[in-house]
């Protein structure tokens, strides 16, 4: 299983590919104008307290208010208010804490009017960035992310990631971690640093108070809305958070970032710094991947499954739902339950695969097709879990209803990824749309494949509009002649200029139209 990572740098930021066997598995959307990303730390405002809802809205620039709930202030929040008034009033104070006094954990089931008041100025940081008519969502519990660890200022505790499974290794972490790390910080110990040699994990947690010491100083002169930490880029985020062992290459097409990126892998992986490569090809860097190509196809409503299914994406403001359908293609089972099953584990995989590369978040709704055999069910609910266990983001999965829906929630941090794939008709001047015409020559190479391969026709004849036509034929070693060496027979090719450019149709030797 080979990964890749492809960054495609534009004057408005950067778009990030993340490929699985040459398979689009994540997409990110990088804009130099984005603020609020998850990680940012600001010196906020507290603008209305709301006590029947147990929350405050903070003023941190947004042109909505953020949400900051009492369960999001956690338990040192005072002493978080204390350091953060001492320092702005211009006390000497250690950014390492050093002789500061914390003050007592507050009530869990207290009141946020308790704690916050109106025009106080609270140092607060984004977990949830600004969805649709929503402003970000807030914490007080700031956390600071590094490659092997997480600092987490005004706690003592030390924790470590729930993968890291082996008991001796745990041990061995907490030890080290507890035997490094500065009074009145605590830890998160991620699954990154399983077996890392202590000298990895001092200099990770050396820069993460760095940073933590640089915003101190930072925050004395800070003005109200104004950011005190800043989280790394997006392509830095992706790379500190999923790079591992199973990555065979980074390819940057602009000279800046690839000098960026391979400085920033030199600091965080040094073995690795061998992956990063500079595209210098005469093609767009997504072209030459096959990227574009995928994103058109991938983000519309419909969505195609390998042996004739398709999946049915919709969107709502409260949910997403998904529908399974097997198509007119899925005959090759012996019978129905079997074709049901086999496109519902397809169905299953595509759908994992979808809700990671759109960051669906909320509540999904899948209606797979129906099964009579509860072991089919079974398998198709153990196959969800499965395909979904690489899924960085916090999810639920319920088994299958009596009905055939399955139920799945799923953390969403970020807007959703939507990207347009719908195209302007020429034919009609833009008054309509129709699907993407990148895609057309592959639905006619997958529907030749089904009539000379399933249904067995001896003479088919594909008549087109001129482009395609075009398409198919020129050059020696045309399309038409692949088909040939492929097929063993010669396909025919009629040019229709009443066609519209995404219309297509395959005749027999009788000169009638053949349904596909």
């Amino acid at each position: 299983m080979s990964n890749e990572l492809v960054i495609n740098s534009t004057q408005q930021g950067g778009r990030i590919a993340l490929l699985r066997d040459k398979s689009l598995l994540e997409f990110h959307n990088e804009e130099e104008a984005n603020k609020f990303t998850v990680g940012d730390i600001y010196l906020g405002i507290v603008k209305k307290v709301v006590p029947g809802l147990n929350a405050a809205f903070i003023d941190v620039g947004y042109e909505k208010d953020a949400f900051l709930h009492y369960l999001d202030l956690g338990p040192q929040v005072s002493s978080l208010n204390k350091f953060t008034k001492q320092v702005m009033s211009g006390r000497n104070v250690s950014p390492l804490l050093k002789k500061f006094k914390m003050e007592p954990d507050i009530n869990k089931l207290g009141k946020i009017n308790q704690v916050l008041s109106r025009n106080q100025q609270i140092l607060v940081q984004i977990v949830k960035e600004p969805i649709s008519t929503k402003g970000p969502r807030l914490s007080c519990e700031l956390s600071i992310a590094g490659r092997y660890l997480i600092l987490v200022p005004f706690s003592n505790a030390v924790n470590i990631s729930k993968k890291i499974t082996n008991s001796d290794e745990r041990k061995r972490l907490a030890r080290l971690i507890s035997s490094i790390k500065p009074e009145g910080f605590g830890i998160i110990i991620r699954t990154v640093a399983e077996k890392k040699e202590v000298a990895e994990l001092d200099k990770d947690l050396r820069n993460l108070l760095n940073k933590w010491k640089e915003g101190a100083q930072k925050l004395k002169s800070a003005k109200p809305r104004e950011k005190v930490i800043g989280e790394v880029g997006r392509v830095s985020a992706l790379l500190r958070d999923v790079l591992n062992e199973s990555y065979d290459s980074i390819v940057v097409d602009e000279r800046t970032a690839f000098e960026e990126i391979k400085n920033f892998i030199r600091e965080i992986a040094p073995d690795k710094e061998r992956i990063v490569k500079r595209y210098n090809g005469k093609a767009k860097i997504f072209e030459a991947y096959g990227i574009e190509k995928q994103l058109k196809s991938l983000f519309g409503k419909s969505v195609s499954l390998p042996n004739g299914g398709y999946l049915i994406i919709e969107h709502t403001e409260a949910l997403h739902v998904i529908d399974v359908n097997s198509g007119n293609k899925s005959n090759d089972e012996k019978d129905q339950e079997t074709t049901a099953l086999k496109t519902n584990l397809e169905a299953a995989q595509e759908i994992a695969r979808q809700l990671q590369l759109r960051d669906m978040g909320g509540i999904i709704v899948i209606d797979f097709i129906d099964m009579r055999k509860a072991d089919n069910k079974r398998m198709v609910n153990n196959k969800m879990k499965e395909f979904m266990s690489a899924d960085r983001s916090k999810y639920t999965i319920l088994p299958l209803s009596k009905f055939g829906l399955m139920q799945i929630t799923r953390q969403r941090v970020r807007p959703e990824l939507n990207i347009k794939t719908m195209e302007i008709c020429p034919n009609c001047g833009g008054s309509g749309k129709v699907a993407p015409t990148i895609i057309i020559s592959d639905h006619i190479e997958r529907d030749i494949n089904f009539l000379v391969e399933k249904q067995n026709e001896k003479d088919i004849t594909l008549t087109v509009h001129p482009y395609l036509y075009a398409y198919f034929t020129k050059g020696f070693i045309s399309k038409r002649v692949k088909w040939f060496f492929k097929y063993k027979r010669w396909i025919g090719i009629v040019q229709d200029s009443s066609l519209g450019l995404t219309e297509y149709e395959f005749m027999n030797k009788m000169g009638e139209v053949i349904e596909v």
